[in-house]
């Protein structure tokens, strides 16, 4: 007797539709499985069988013949463990799966029959959708992510023997219900730190607001203890909330990866990732046998904190050119080839020699030699990556016994969310969204002098010795500058301010442009 159930598999962070059909048929009994199986998948057949026999069901000695279809695609994983059971009580005729044909089933089985927990749900769930399901059955642990894919109607899974006799009486399915989205909306930017905790520092917190407003690459270059780290930390407080479709999208990373909080359906906050600086490169970029998301598509639609720069290896560093240009990764194997989001903003942090001192001649004895190859681990073509680059004095005992009221981060992010608000109706129809993504022909559209502007931009030029990227830069970040100003124009005032940033990158790396 054959049957078949609706399941779904993984490639990179995206579902797919993957039937599971079993054949019971007379011969010498045997149990065999096919259809381009990972170790953990062909392992199912022995969790399957004990977990049958413990719920109770009895199953006589026949042939058993398991195929996962299509065939041509490696499967791993273990949420096929529930369909395969259910496949092969169809085929032994203890439930009728015929009448389930628009349904799927995900979940690993335990030993005694319970279902666990799965990664990956979310993004199967809204790829079975597409695929004409509607109905899913989930284990409980991932029922958050089930109801996320609002069109498809989730039901609770607890163990197979509660599976089976639903689907034998269908009148007692009961599908969970929520509207998970504006449940969670409320409770978005919900973040523990906040910049009123930041004292001093207001040349780095204006470097900052403008990063953040332009989604500019930023590097902050200062001492041990002058506040880099908790700087870079508070980014993630002044960002626009996210959209729907950005929640989805980041959650979608987080489920492939397992690492959604339980009970958790969609990722509510910007994410900030600060890897230490041992990480390897597939860990940063992505990969393994069968493709895996890594850190820089677990920071998208957020922030990306590279702490001690120099410190990481030249070849980790030099893989994020391309994800920094194309907002995605694209890993290639010879089982699948995966894109993975990597749509981040990037902040960097570097002491300004080993001993992290210089230029105070009193506590650095670094040599111009030490400074210059410890400063040179970072590579001119990621630093021209980089749009901002401020420096974090000491802090003063002043500074830390101030009690003075700093300016909280929901201030900070109203006006940033008034100059995204600028740049979106600027580019409006366009594949640019913020004025770090301005191309030459936007620039030249975008980002036109007046003539004292123009004649302070060619002094400039000439003194610093620009290079038109670097000319291209200060115009970007200048711009950025005026719409948090509400300028319409660029104004000196604004391209001065944006020369600064250029001025302290050209003084620590000699002006190499």
């Amino acid at each position: 007797m054959f049957s078949k159930v609706n399941s779904g598999g993984l490639r990179g962070v995206e579902g797919y539709r993957i039937e599971v059909e079993a054949d019971v048929s007379d011969g010498l009994p045997s149990f065999s499985m096919v259809g381009y199986l990972a170790a953990e998948v062909k392992e199912a057949g022995d969790r399957v069988r004990t977990a049958i026999k413990n719920s109770g069901f009895h199953l006589y000695p026949r042939k058993v013949t398991i195929n996962l279809s299509p065939a041509d695609i490696r499967k791993d994983g273990t949420a096929f463990d529930l369909p395969i059971a259910l496949a092969i009580l169809g085929a032994y005729g203890i439930v009728d799966m015929r009448r389930y044909h628009d349904s799927a089933f995900l979940g690993e089985l335990g030993l005694d029959g319970s279902i666990k927990g799965i990664r990956g749900v979310l993004p199967l769930a809204l790829a079975l959708q597409n695929e004409g399901v509607r109905q899913l059955f989930v284990p409980e642990d991932n029922l958050a992510e089930g109801l996320a894919a609002e069109a498809v109607s989730t039901v609770r899974a607890g163990s197979l023997k509660e599976v089976v006799t639903m689907l034998n009486d269908p009148d007692s399915i009961r599908p969970e219900s929520g509207d998970v989205f504006h449940r969670e909306k409320e409770e978005s930017n919900c973040y523990t730190q906040d910049f009123s905790e930041v004292n001093g520092q207001k040349a780095v917190r204006r470097a900052t607001e403008v990063a953040v407003a332009g989604r500019h690459n930023i590097l902050y270059i200062g001492p041990p203890g002058s506040g880099k780290t908790m700087m870079a930390s508070r980014i993630p407080t002044i960002m626009p909330s996210l959209s729907r479709e950005e929640q989805i999208e980041l959650s979608k990373i987080y489920s492939v990866c397992g690492m959604l909080p339980p009970g958790r359906t969609l990722i509510r906050n910007r994410p900030f990732r600060a890897p230490h600086h041992t990480i390897s490169p597939a860990a940063l970029i992505g990969g393994g046998k069968t493709p895996r998301p890594g850190e820089v598509s677990l920071a998208s639609r957020g922030v990306l904190f590279l702490d001690e720069l120099p410190e990481f290896q030249r070849q980790t560093l030099e893989i994020l050119r391309q994800p920094l240009e194309e907002r995605k990764v694209t890993i290639a194997r010879v089982n699948a080839t995966c894109d993975f989001p990597a749509d981040f903003m990037l902040a960097a942090a570097a002491n300004p020699c080993p001993c992290g001192h210089f230029p105070d001649r009193n506590k650095c004895s670094c040599s111009e030699s030490q400074i210059r190859k410890y400063l040179g681990k970072i590579s001119r073509p990621l630093l021209d990556r980089i749009d901002i680059c401020v420096e974090a004095a000491p802090i003063t005992y002043q500074d830390i016994r101030s009690e003075s009221r700093n300016e909280p981060s929901e201030q900070i992010r109203a006006r940033v969310e008034d100059a995204r608000e600028i740049q979106k109706a600027r580019f409006e129809g366009s594949s640019v969204y913020f004025n770090s993504e301005m191309g030459n022909r936007e620039v030249k559209r975008f980002c036109v002098l007046g003539e004292d502007e123009d004649a302070y931009l060619k002094n400039v030029f000439m003194k610093m010795q620009l290079s038109a990227r670097g000319y291209s830069r200060v115009l970007k970040v200048a711009r950025t500058i005026a719409d948090l100003d509400g300028s319409a124009d660029i104004r000196r005032r604004h391209l001065a301010e944006a020369v600064g940033y250029r001025d302290l990158e050209d003084r620590y790396w000699g002006g190499r442009a």
